[in-house]
């Protein structure tokens, strides 16, 4: 049984009978995406992990895409209807959008077992321990002999717009060179699966050896990793013409680790 953001309004609190529950069913999943408070945030989801494993998408509050302009938002690529059904219930209606989507990606949408959303953004829960991870929606039910606690509460992000499936890199640069220089450092994958935009790995002061680290959540699965472009740039013209270069680039997947 799978549970798009099941409602919190007259449900929340409620004894199991009354609302979904774990016990309906030999496997419940569940997608909240609207989980703030009812009063005074106006979210529709239930909050509680009631599933035997709970996916919190972006934190399972605010949906990326959901805070566009409201005129943006009801003339809508997906028609009027669409659109306004969007601008009343855009974080709510989000849960069918990842399920129909995770249709098409069975390796999408890898939820990571993980005690907050604040841990997981910070790359605490990373990457999937020895079983896995689940992926959220349509494919959920493989992990079902899998799961060894109460409940598990699952974190991930998604894009902004279709086509909504991220995969997230933990990505660690070491930098050399001769001396500092103030600027931003962005990498880019290159694999078997496809390649990546840049990503922004660190901004501020640049120090040659010094290793930075960043968690990516990028638009493609690239599969085997064949190149790694690295660009840096400073901040201001420097008359000196500074030098950096990568000593080391270290990219770690999520899912096979």
């Amino acid at each position: 049984l799978s549970g798009l953001d099941p409602a919190q309004p007259y449900f929340q609190g409620t004894p199991i009978e009354v609302r979904l529950d774990k016990s309906d069913a030999d496997f419940v999943d569940i997608i909240h995406t609207d989980s703030a408070p009812t009063i005074p945030n106006l979210g529709f989801g239930i909050r509680p992990a009631i599933g035997h494993i709970d996916f919190y998408p972006n934190g399972g509050e605010e949906m990326p895409g959901c805070a566009k302009n409201p005129v943006s938002q009801i003339v809508d690529l997906d028609g009027i209807w669409e659109g306004t059904r969007d601008f009343v219930a855009c974080n709510h209606l989000r849960s069918y959008k990842y399920y129909s989507d995770s249709i098409i990606y069975p390796d999408g949408f890898l939820g990571y077992p993980c005690a907050s959303y604040d841990l997981f953004q910070q790359g605490n829960c990373f990457p999937c321990p020895e079983e896995g991870c689940p992926n959220m929606g349509h494919y959920a039910d493989k992990f079902k002999d899998k799961v060894k606690k109460d409940f598990m509460k699952l974190y991930l992000n998604t894009g902004e717009a279709r086509d909504f499936p991220l995969w997230r890199y933990k990505v660690t640069v070491t930098l050399s060179g001769k001396k500092k220089v103030k600027g931003y450092v962005n990498v880019a994958l290159y694999g078997t699966g496809g390649n990546t935009k840049q990503y922004q790995i660190t901004t501020g002061t640049l120090k040659p050896d010094n290793t930075y680290t960043a968690y990516i959540d990028v638009e493609t699965n690239v599969g085997e990793i064949t190149k790694v472009k690295f660009l840096w740039n400073n901040n201001w013209i420097n008359p000196t013409l500074p030098k950096l270069g990568a000593a080391s680039i270290t990219v770690e997947a999520g899912q096979n680790r």
